[in-house]
């Protein structure tokens, strides 16, 4: 089985975390007899210092013809002063439009092995935590009409509008419940219908679109309850459904209650089997270069490329296993690390995993 796959190492810590996920795939190349072919283009900070612009037509262009896109981190304060639609960031907002990736995954799942990296209390962890959230990605503030103007009460005024229509709500929330249905059959829909007039869309279509799955569960919640109940009794989720900016903040927020942001991947989603895989924390350009990032989040958004652009269950698993070995094992990256574990760096936790590798397979 040939398998295009196109790179974006990206900024900062996206270099060393993108090769530690190459190296991982490489082994599960030679243990399961698949052919990775890697296509490595620029997006981001990288590609404004080389072309002038965040995201090239080549880059658009090799990531349409691959099967799937593995990508780092982008961004960083050497860009901070050029304008949004040069800013690194516009590379992932563009990408996500030409590529037609509506749904973010984002699973926040804690390990038995890093209950203590976890900043809840032990009893809110007794029965884990296991939550996938579902973003929407195309729509919503982020790709609303924006600008600035001199018509403010106080000054200068800038505005971004959020905007949503039937369609792009249907078809995110049938992602998320068909999710639910592989789960534990539960559906939390995030809004604020008690103030916006686009939330309040969004919580009627969502209610249509679960008439079509009547096994489900579905609840509505708006966003401030959420982020508090995130923290309250995390166990009460199981899917949940939200916009763009919603589920940018609440995912971040499930991420650091499962230990670090350095443990979770992500999947971008849409209507063929094409993805996008990048794990959800950013560039992190202070500890670049120094051998101390976390590669599991990328080397699980492998592990989530496998599984849902190729159909590689058992590959995918065996990922995901590797990963739980070594943590069992107590080595850590230092952003996890706690007393007595074995604190190793970037290189060494990849070759880790590598080596579990063959044992899980």
């Amino acid at each position: 089985m040939i398998i295009n796959i196109a790179v974006i190492k990206g900024d900062g810590i996206g270099p060393e975390i993108i090769d530690g996920a190459i190296d991982v795939l490489k082994k599960v190349e030679e243990y399961y007899g698949h052919r990775f072919l890697f296509k490595e283009v620029l997006a981001g900070g990288s590609a404004i210092d080389v072309t002038g612009e965040p995201l090239p037509k080549e880059t658009i262009q090799v990531c349409k013809e691959c099967d799937a896109v593995l990508l780092g981190a982008v961004g960083g304060p050497k860009w901070d002063h050029l304008s949004g639609e040069l800013r690194p960031e516009k590379a992932l907002l563009s990408l996500r439009e030409e590529l037609g990736l509506y749904a973010n995954l984002r699973p926040a799942v804690l390990y038995e092995s890093l209950k203590g990296a976890s900043p809840l209390r032990d009893e809110l962890l007794s029965n884990g935590i296991d939550i996938c959230v579902v973003r929407e990605l195309t729509g919503g503030i982020y790709f609303g009409e924006k600008g600035r103007n001199q018509k403010g009460k106080l000054g200068e005024a800038a505005y971004d509008v959020e905007i949503y229509s039937v369609g792009e709500v249907e078809r995110i929330a049938k992602v998320a419940f068909e999710i639910a249905a592989k789960r534990k059959g539960k559906v939390t829909s995030i809004d604020k219908a008690n103030v916006l007039e686009s939330s309040r869309l969004w919580r009627s279509v969502v209610t249509n679109v679960a008439k079509q799955y009547v096994d489900i569960e579905l609840e509505h919640m708006y966003v401030d309850n959420a982020a508090m109940q995130l923290i309250r009794d995390p166990n009460q989720f199981d899917v949940i459904v939200t916009s763009n900016m919603f589920g940018d903040i609440l995912s971040d927020e499930a991420s650091m209650i499962t230990g670090s942001i350095g443990m979770l991947p992500s999947a971008s989603l849409g209507y063929g089997s094409k993805g996008m895989y990048e794990p959800i924390h950013g560039s992190a350009p202070d500890i670049s270069g120094k051998n101390i990032a976390n590669p599991i989040a990328t080397i699980l958004s492998a592990a989530m490329m496998l599984r849902h652009s190729f159909k590689l269950e058992e590959e995918a698993n065996s990922i995901e296993k590797a990963v739980e070995a070594v943590l069992r094992e107590g080595y850590r990256t230092a952003d996890i690390t706690s007393a007595g574990m074995k604190l190793v760096g970037t290189k060494e936790m990849t070759k880790l995993i590598i080596n579990k590798l063959g044992v899980m397979s």
